[in-house]
Order: structure tokens, then sequence, then C-alpha cells
């Protein structure tokens, strides 16, 4: 990116805290409940405690969500009373925690506001204090002096406060009483007391029945049996070097790892002094959780840890020797958090389509949050830059995805957004959450022809309701928006018959001949035709569309040379030293038909050796297509075919003699078939060149008076812009070749016969004048050089022995 590059910034930096800024004027509200309330209860009046209407709720389409997105509470937006949608369990919504609280929040639009709730669900006595073993077995030397206390395992009851176990006792007896005391976790566990001395002799074994009791009304019990073994003296038990270890464990330790390892001694000897380790008291979860080695004292993961669902842990371990002592210590591990929860985000509402068109429109409210503590529960939110919205944070965690602007659907119908949610921790946990928006249509495009102009073109004598061609628009909406309809507008000419010439299918644009069009009745008009579309309100354009009518191709080519009437043949001489490709003669031919109909092409029909000469398609030159040969005849014929590109196409042919020489000095003697015609093409000849200057003469005088007469009519009315006519005397020996071929203009020739040529050649020579002045042909002066020099280009282009 260049530097002083302004960049949007898209992200926001939220914080995931345990409490926040309340909303103004309402201030953090708790409600109360009993677990195992029925579904459908009433909890609070919210409507009430909003200060909002009955039907104010449901306007701004108020809604409740919670932390974890069960829907355990419902909002009645006609009473506006919150009720419960199901029974609640306070000890699986929060186990062992104490007070039970469920975080809750009132949303409102229009505008968007956020209150936020607590709900406490209460506890009832709906759990008896439960042992963990049904018999424990407690080993008491015989020479214990009276008072000393032997701690036993504790009730486990899954309910809190006064529900929970309250107080222990045993039965009757004259050795032993219960001693129930309070540890720093606020919770009891029971103490077995020495009232008496024992005697192993006298009793070597003892079974007491103890009683758990909760303080829930009416109060839950629970028992197990003591089996007290009266032990012989054995002098030392074993001891522990800490009393207490505390250590801290990472979340993310791996199954297995050590987590600590505790150590005891004992002075004793032998059996007396041989320690094994056990938990003195183990949960469920503990049990699961860490595996203790009886003999070496190590404890070890045997389950993933989770900071999120248990942050710490108490464990008691007992050493006991081969004597029966024991000693006990405590073990605290406290969980370490770590980056292992990736952030979590919940849309809350989404709207799609949009409209196009429209200002800044809110498309998406959605909440984030990480269940991760510290820097690791800081999020990031942001989303791609190339996209026209924009994230707004609004009151908590909660952001508003809106639009930048209008939006256009003709330029971008649909946009896949990306919701990127990233934490802070390391290594960083992001959340990608994609929506697919889409933009609605608004009839904002006039239809659009494809071209401004059409040029259709039909034949002349076509049938009735002729399919001629077609006009097509396109619109860049959708829908009904796009529909498009065609028709003819009104002719601005009164001349011109529109409707009994064509007609247009409304729906596709195809355009139709309803008669038969007559070329030269009427050449080519022109009409409009508008395309609207069926939108509110509805849009329209409209096109020209010019119609050219065109020729049958009814003339067949015409070859100007060689001469299709001359007397005697056109013999070309071909030195025998010609390289491959020599010009050996060109046919010149025309056609009077126009456009592709005019377009002629030459081939080769026949020749006397073939292989030897070669026709150029386009242009008719013939040349040789190898190096010639002293075995190669003398004499050859080639048959020329010039083709028009009609349909059908129409064709015509030439002969054409070729006689190869040993060069041009060499005296050219008659061919032996021609030499018996010759007196007779002789008279011929004569007889032509009078004919052709006599019809020639003739045509000019008549030339001369029209254009005199119209010169004196225009002389007496402001003539504009006439021509002059050179003086002089026109020559009376002219052929006039007039054509619309490959010659696009009409030349008068001079023709002359060679007097001292055995073979009776006409000479060609530059054109004298156009045979034509007429200013109504549009024809100016500047075209008399360039019809010149294409009449030049013809004659360069014909053959020595014609020149």
């Amino acid at each position: 990116m260049e530097s002083g590059r302004v960049r949007k910034q898209r992200q926001v930096l939220i914080l995931f805290l345990l409490s926040g800024v309340a909303q103004a004027g309402w201030g953090l509200r708790r409600y109360f409940v009993m677990e195992e309330t029925e579904s459908g209860s009433f909890v609070a009046d919210l409507a009430k405690d909003l200060e909002l209407g009955m039907g104010e709720l449901a306007a701004r389409g108020a809604r409740v969500a919670s932390e974890d997105n069960e829907p355990r509470l419902q909002l009645d937006l006609q009473t506006g009373k919150l009720i419960l949608n199901e029974k609640l369990d306070r000890e699986q919504l929060c186990g062992p925690t104490e007070p039970c609280v469920m975080h809750f929040q009132v949303l409102l639009n229009k505008p968007l506001e956020v209150f936020r709730a607590e709900l406490l669900v209460g506890d009832i006595n709906d759990h008896s204090p439960e042992f963990s073993e049904r018999e424990m077995i407690l080993k008491i030397l015989e020479n214990s002096p009276p008072g000393t206390v032997f701690p036993l395992k504790k009730a486990q009851d899954l309910d809190v406060g006064n529900n929970n176990v309250q107080n222990y006792n045993i039965g009757s007896n004259s050795h032993f009483h219960i001693s129930t005391i309070k540890r720093g976790d606020g919770r009891k566990y029971p103490e077995l007391v020495l009232d008496k001395e024992l005697d192993h002799e006298e009793q070597s074994e003892f079974r007491l029945t103890l009683t758990a009791l909760d303080g829930g009304s009416p109060p839950r019990s629970g028992t197990t049996q003591i089996r007290v073994l009266v032990l012989d003296v054995n002098d030392n038990a074993p001891q522990f070097e800490q009393i207490l270890y505390e250590v801290q464990v990472p979340e993310n330790s791996p199954i297995g790892s050590l987590v600590v390892k505790v150590s005891a001694r004992d002075l004793d000897a032998g059996a007396n002094g041989q320690i094994t380790y056990s938990l003195f008291y183990s949960s469920q979860e503990i049990g699961k959780t860490f595996e203790l080695n009886s003999l070496s004292g190590e404890i070890r993961l045997i389950k993933m840890l989770d900071f999120e669902t248990i942050s710490s842990y108490e464990l008691d371990i007992e050493a006991s020797d081969g004597g029966g002592l024991s000693g006990k210590c405590s073990v605290s591990i406290k969980v370490l958090d770590v980056n292992d929860n990736s952030p979590e985000l919940t849309i809350s509402s989404f709207t799609s389509p949009i409209p196009e068109n429209s200002p800044e429109t809110e498309v998406a409210l959605f909440r984030t949050r990480d269940r991760d503590s510290g820097e690791n529960g800081r999020t990031v939110c942001s989303i791609q830059d190339d996209v026209p919205f924009t994230l707004k944070p609004s009151v908590e965690n909660f952001y508003r995805l809106v639009t930048e602007g209008a939006l256009d659907r003709e330029t971008r119908a649909q946009y896949n957004i990306t919701i990127t949610v990233t934490d802070l921790g390391t290594p960083r946990l992001k959340t990608e959450h994609s929506i697919i928006i889409l933009v609605s249509d608004v009839n904002d495009n006039t239809p659009a022809f494809t071209q401004t102009s059409y040029t259709l073109l039909v034949r002349e004598n076509n049938q009735p309701a002729l399919h001629i061609g077609s006009v097509s628009a396109t619109d860049r909406d959708s829908g009904t928006n796009a529909q498009i309809t065609y028709s003819l507008l009104p002719n601005q000419d009164p001349h011109l018959p529109l409707a009994s010439l064509v007609s247009i299918n409304a729906d596709n644009g195809q355009l139709f001949a309803l008669r038969a069009l007559d070329f030269e009745a009427l050449q080519s008009f022109e009409f409009r035709v508008g395309a609207t579309d069926q939108g509110s309100p509805a849009l329209s354009s409209q096109a020209l569309v010019r119609v050219v009518v065109l020729d049958d191709n009814d003339n067949s080519p015409f070859v100007l040379y060689p001469m299709q009437n001359a007397s005697a043949p056109c013999t070309e001489l071909v030195p025998r030293a010609a390289e491959q490709g020599y010009l050996v003669t060109k046919v010149v031919a025309v056609d009077r038909d126009s456009g592709q109909n005019a377009w002629l092409s030459y081939q080769l029909l026949k020749a006397t050796e073939p292989g030897m000469f070669g026709v150029w398609a386009h242009n008719g030159e013939v040349h040789t297509a190898r190096l010639l040969s002293e075995r190669d005849a003398a004499r050859h014929r080639l048959v020329v075919l010039v083709k028009d590109n009609g349909q059908p196409p129409l064709s015509a042919s030439i002969t054409l003699h070729v006689l190869l020489v040993d060069g041009f000095s060499q005296p050219y003697l008659p061919l032996p078939e021609v030499a018996p015609e010759r007196a007779q093409g002789d008279s011929l000849t004569v007889y032509l060149v009078i004919a052709l200057a006599s019809v020639s003469s003739l045509f000019l005088f008549s030339v001369v008076v029209f254009v005199v007469v119209r010169l004196c009519r225009r002389s007496e009315s402001a003539p504009l812009g006439v021509y002059s006519v050179p003086e002089g005397h026109f020559p009376g020996h002219l052929v006039d070749v007039s054509g619309t071929g490959t010659l696009s203009q009409s030349y008068q020739y001079e023709v002359c016969l060679k007097g001292d040529s055995e073979s009776n050649e006409f000479r060609f020579l530059k054109p004298i004048f156009p045979n034509i002045l007429r200013q109504d042909s549009g024809r100016k002066l500047e075209d008399i050089p360039t019809l010149q020099n294409n009449l030049e280009l013809l004659l360069e282009a014909l053959p020595n022995s014609w020149k």
C-alpha cells in the first residue's frame, strides 16, 4: 500500500468483561426463581420494568437472548411478561457454584437498545448426601491416646447452601464420637475422635454407622459403614515433606503429563517402613482427571483440563506404611488459562434481500464473546475491505452490519460477507462467519438496444409475412422490470405506409414484411421501433431501423477482354524462358448486378496441359504455374470460367490461346487454323470499326445537344453548379462500355485497329472523358481524375500484345 493512503479501519476492539456499563435509565435488574419451577411460570413483568406500553414491545421487536443461546426464557409480547420456557435444574446449570446466576439481555429495535438482567436460580433440597464408598476401613493403633482425631471421607451433596451437608453423626458407642469441621472452601468434613483407649487384645475391630445430614426441610441423609481395625503398636507413622503442595498446570497440558510428585518418609524399618500412596478422598471428577502412582507418589493427567469448566482442584493424599499407620497431605492444583477457545459469534437479526438505491441500511445485528480470560478473551472484529459495508459497534458486545451507501444490483447482485472475530491471545484464534446478502431490483435502467440503428436487407419479390430480421434490447434490471415489449413508433413521413409494409412481434422483436417489396419502386425506407419494460414507472428507449431492398441476381458476367465477338481468337505470346508466376494475360469482366452478385471469381476450367497455367481467383490474372521447357507443346488452349457470387451463381467462359516462343524477336507466324479465315476477319474488323464510329458520333452529338439545352434552361433561372462542356470535336471512333460490376463507372475507350498486325488485335488507349456528365447523379468534377486512374489500372493489367 502506498504511504499516506488512508485506510478505513473496520476493526473494533471488544472486551469480554464480567460487568458492563448499564443502559441509561436502567440498572442491572435481578430476578429470582426456584429450580424445578413448572414451565410457563411467571418470572417478571418486563413491560412494567422497562416502562413501555403493551404494544410498544411488539412494535420494537423485543426479544430475549441468553449467554448460551438456550431458549430457557420467553417474552410474551402481548402482556409484556417474562415466563419460563422450561424447567430449570440448578445443578445442571451451575453445578456447585453459588449463587447460580443466568445472564440474559432484552433487545429492542428502532432504536437498538440492550438491557441486561440476571436470573438467580434458587436451590431446593432435591438431592441426598452420598458417600463415595459404602464402607470405610480405618486402622488405629492400640496405643493411640484419647482425643486423637481421624479424618473421614466426606459425603457429597449436589445441593448448595443449607441444602448441602451440614452435620455428621454415628451410632452410640463408648470409644468414638464424630466431630464436624468446616474448611476454607465452605464444605463440612467429618472427623472420628477417640474417646477411650483401645486394646487390640480386648476388641480388635469396631463397626460404626456414619450418617450425613443436610440442612433442607425436610432434611435428607446418607449413610456409610466405618470399619475400625485396632492394630498393634507401630511406632512411626509416615510423614509428608510438605503438608500442602501447590502447583499450576496449563490447561493444554497433554495426557500423561506429570502434575506433581508427593513424598513421605517412615522411620520404621521393614514392612512398617514401606509406604504406599492413595487418594484419601476422590470425587468422581478427580478420579477421571488424575492418576496417583501408589509407589512413587506421582500424580499424572489422564484427562485434558479445561480452565473454563474447572479452574482448580483440591486433592487429599494419604501415605500408609505396612504397619497400618498413615499420614496425609493436601495438593492444590490451579489450572492456568491458555488461548484454547475461539471467539463465538451469534447472529441476532438478519435482513436479506436489500432494495438497491436504499440509503444506509442495517443488514445484521450480532454479538461476539470469547470464553477465555484476560488477553485471551479480548477480541477484534472485522470484515473484508472490498465490500460496501461497515461494522458499527453498538451497546456492550453487539455490532451492527450496515451498508455504506446505496447499492446497485446491476453492478453486483450478491455479496458474500465474511465476519472475522480474532482474539488477542497467543497464538491468536479466530472465527469466521459468512453471510450472503442479496440485493433486490428497482426499475432504474431503461431498455438498451444492442445497436442504435439496424440495417436489414430484403430481396425484392419476397413472400408476404417474410421474417426480414430482428431487433433486440436488453434491460439490466431483473424480473418484471426486465420484461421488454417491442412496438413500431409512429412514422413521421406521411407518404410512407409503414403499417402496410412491416410489423413487429411485441415479445421478441422479430420484424416481418407484410407484402412483396419492389426494388424499382422502393429501394429503402426507415422507421423507429420502441422497447418498453414492465416496471413501475415503465421505462423505454427507441432505435432506428433501415430496410434496404436488394436486387436479384439476373445478369451473367460479361467479359471485356478478350473480346468475345472478335473476328479471330486472341493469342498470347509467352517466352519459354519465363519464370514460374509469369503474367501471361488478364481476363477482365464486369457484372451489371450489384453487391455480392457482382463479386466475380475466376477459375481455369480446361487446359491443354493441366498444371502449366493457373488463374488467380480474385483478379483474373493468368500466370505460369511452373517453369517451361523445350518439351512443352507450343500451342495451348485455356478455358477460363468467370462466375459471380449470386444465388444461384451465374457464369460466363472465355477461351484463351497461348503460344510458346523462344523470344519476342522470333517472327510471329499465324496459327495454321487461323490463316484461312484471315481475309474474312479483316473485312469484319473494318465493318465493326465503321459501325462503332457511327454510333459513337451520333451518341456524342445527342449528349452535346442535351447538355446545351440543359445549360440554357439553367442560365435563365439563377444556375448553380453547372458543369461546362469542353468545346471541340468528340472523336467518332469511341466505344462505350458500361457496367456496374468490377468497373464502377462508364467510360469511352479509343479503339483502333493495328493495320500492320496480322492478328487483327485491338489497341486500347486511355479514356477520353466520361461518357456523360449529369448534375443529377451527384457526381462531382473531382471524380474525373479518379475514373481516369481506375482505367489506367485496367490498361496496365492488359497484356502487352493489346497495348
